[in-house]
């Protein structure tokens, strides 16, 4: 009884999705897929048709961080009552459940989001948290202490993999752990704000905690990773950081 054919999309929103349409000679991320330019001309020619595109963006780390960012970041913390967790890994973990709730809803109206399950959210916390570097991280908690936004990013760990050949064993981990302690570029994750606080510069909170880490470890350029060419909302945050649009990636669907 399938009506449709529809993809490359995971089992979840935290899955690999998207086949690179544009951008083949540009360094992929540690959470996309890579395939040859060959694969959009079998599709097409087996009638496929586009379904939705992502887009990923290159920006730039900026040398200064500008003294109206921290201000405006200073105001918003103190009009609605919010602080920045400063924490280790094993401090920001029990946090986990939280973070995962908050993606729930915030992602719950983008395309293909399926909610992930209680069992689920254990699983991504192991598998996420073991490794997760705090000073590139942004949790930002209410009066409370509920989290109400978060930013996820981490040291690019692409050439590390190119290294190691896409091996941790036996000695492809020592090139992972490299790149986690030093790094000119990193891969931003995930970002997600209460509904409540959103369009009411939180963002800059986020924003202004990353970049001072950022420059502190000598990062220069940022990977987006996918977000849907839609989400003007995301896209905008970019404009000051002289993004640049260098991958593209579809997924098709095909009634049967």
């Amino acid at each position: 009884g399938m009506t449709q054919i529809h993809g490359p999309l995971g089992f979840t929103d935290m899955d690999k999705e998207g086949m690179l349409i544009e951008g083949f000679d540009e360094l992929g991320t540690f959470a996309t897929l890579y395939n040859y330019p060959y694969y959009l001309d079998h599709l097409e020619a087996a009638g496929y048709q586009k379904s939705t595109d992502w887009v990923e963006y290159e920006i730039e780390v900026p040398k200064h961080i500008p003294e109206r960012m921290s201000e405006f970041a200073a105001k918003v913390a103190e009009r609605f009552g919010v602080r920045h967790l400063e924490a280790t890994r094993s401090e920001l973990k029990p946090y986990a459940p939280q973070i995962f709730k908050l993606l729930n809803s915030a992602y719950s109206h983008l395309y293909g989001f399926v909610e992930l399950t209680e069992k689920q959210i254990k699983f991504y916390t192991d598998q996420y948290f073991t490794f997760i570097k705090p000073d590139f991280v942004s949790l930002i908690l209410d009066k409370e202490g509920q989290v109400i936004a978060f930013g996820l990013t981490m040291p690019s760990l692409s050439k590390a993999v190119q290294k190691a050949k896409g091996r941790l064993l036996p000695f492809g981990f020592i090139h992972i752990l490299g790149a986690l302690r030093k790094n000119d570029r990193a891969d931003f994750y995930l970002i997600a704000i209460d509904k409540e606080y959103q369009r009411k510069g939180v963002h800059i909170m986020i924003f202004e905690k990353i970049l001072k880490n950022y420059q502190r470890f000598g990062i220069q350029k940022v990977e987006t990773n996918p977000e849907l060419e839609t989400n003007t909302q995301v896209q905008a945050i970019w404009k000051d950081y002289n993004p640049r649009n260098h991958k593209r990636r579809r997924c098709f669907i095909k009634n049967l």
